[in-house]
């Protein structure tokens, strides 16, 4: 809902593409340059309370963006300081809170759960701008940051509410010299999670900007408003959704088959980019949905059950920067892509991307057998 909103008010302050690039930028910059120190702390302290600490911040900055908003007080730099301050919390969030997944359901089942996370995560992109469709046409934008800002607070009482006997905890790691450049070695030894995580940061670079691309073609191709956004951004969801609950109960993890997600992906957004109309264009990203959720859950699964516990929260710091961090670069250059060539190149940039992944996973991974390293201990 938050995303929504926040795309449509840099819109409406800046009437620029690359404004919003910049947004999306600036929100991930910590991500790329420190995303490993967040790998680092999820190792060595509790990821439940990590969490708390980040669940709560990240609430309490969406209550100030909706005070500002609601108050007529908003400029676009107090949105890229804002932005740039939730790029510091996901900093910490993001490794804690991919590997609390396997500390909450063990090993057996963490493709299971992924998938079912990421599908949960898809379900929000269904309802959450359709809520804020509505919220902004009655109402205005203020409420779906106020609305976001305390919805944190049920995050934080289901954190506080787990029954900390049942999580199967790893062992924390002890505070020495080094354990960055450690981290950097163990996944350049790992051709799979390596190979896994270069797929995994073409695709995030450009291809994940849904948040720069979407809100472009939706205004400046289909000449849409806020309710066209949410449609587009709401296929995807739907897509994912329904790709999620398809794959839930797969167990199974072999590298050809993210092969072949990253080139149904990259076809399946190429396709939207260039539908004549909004409803064709929603329906190609249903299907893109679908594809993005096999391959983020299945590359998540094979970076985690590929690593070692003990490595495990700085192998998913490489994870976050990948999927996350990547936007740095990506954000400004789909925006600036669409500004230069047309609203619908900046999606496309995101097609011929998951292509190029594809192609990278056909040359380097086609061989390569999964190995579970879960049981290692380093």
């Amino acid at each position: 809902m938050q995303s929504v909103a926040q795309a449509w008010l840099v819109l409406k302050i800046s009437n620029s593409g690359a404004a919003l690039g910049i947004v999306s930028a600036l929100q991930y910059i910590p991500v790329l340059f420190f995303g490993m120190y967040g790998g680092i702390a999820a190792d060595r302290f509790s990821k439940r309370t990590i969490l708390f600490v980040t669940q709560s911040s990240a609430g309490m900055l969406a209550l100030i963006l909706g005070v500002l908003v609601a108050t007529n007080q908003v400029q676009l730099w107090m949105v890229y300081i804002l932005a740039f301050c939730l790029g510091w919390v996901n900093v910490f969030d993001n490794p804690a809170r991919q590997t609390f997944v396997i500390e909450m359901v063990g090993k057996d089942n963490l493709r299971n759960a992924v998938t079912l996370y990421s599908g949960l995560v898809n379900l929000s992109r269904v309802v959450g701008p359709a809520i804020a469709a509505g919220l902004i046409a009655v109402i205005g934008l203020a409420p779906c940051f106020i609305v976001n800002g305390l919805s944190y607070g049920a995050v934080v009482i289901m954190l506080g509410r787990m029954n900390t006997a049942e999580l199967q905890v790893t062992p924390a790691l002890t505070n020495s010299k080094g354990q960055l450049q450690e981290g950097i070695r163990y996944v350049l030894s790992l051709p799979l999670v390596r190979d896994t995580l270069l797929m995994m940061a073409l695709v995030g670079t450009f291809t994940f900007e849904f948040q720069v691309s979407l809100p472009i073609i939706a205004h400046y191709a289909f000449n849409g408003d806020a309710s066209s956004y949410a449609f587009l951004s709401g296929s995807l969801g739907i897509g994912a959704v329904i790709g999620g609950l398809a794959i839930a109960g797969q167990k199974s993890i072999k590298p050809f088959m993210l092969i072949i997600a990253g080139f149904l992906f990259g076809l399946a957004v190429l396709t939207a980019a260039f539908m004549p109309n909004l409803i064709l264009s929603g329906l190609a990203l249903v299907i893109a949905g679908a594809c993005s959720i096999y391959f983020t859950s299945l590359g998540n699964s094979i970076v985690q059950l590929g690593s070692s516990p003990q490595m495990r929260g700085r192998v998913m710091s490489f994870w976050s920067i990948a999927f996350l961090g990547t936007t740095t670069i990506g954000g400004p250059a789909v925006g600036w892509f669409a500004e230069a060539l047309g609203p619908r190149w900046g999606l496309a940039l995101g097609g011929f991307a998951a292509l190029a992944a594809g192609m990278v996973g056909l040359i380097n991974l086609r061989h390569i057998q999964f190995i579970d390293n879960q049981s290692e201990q380093t």
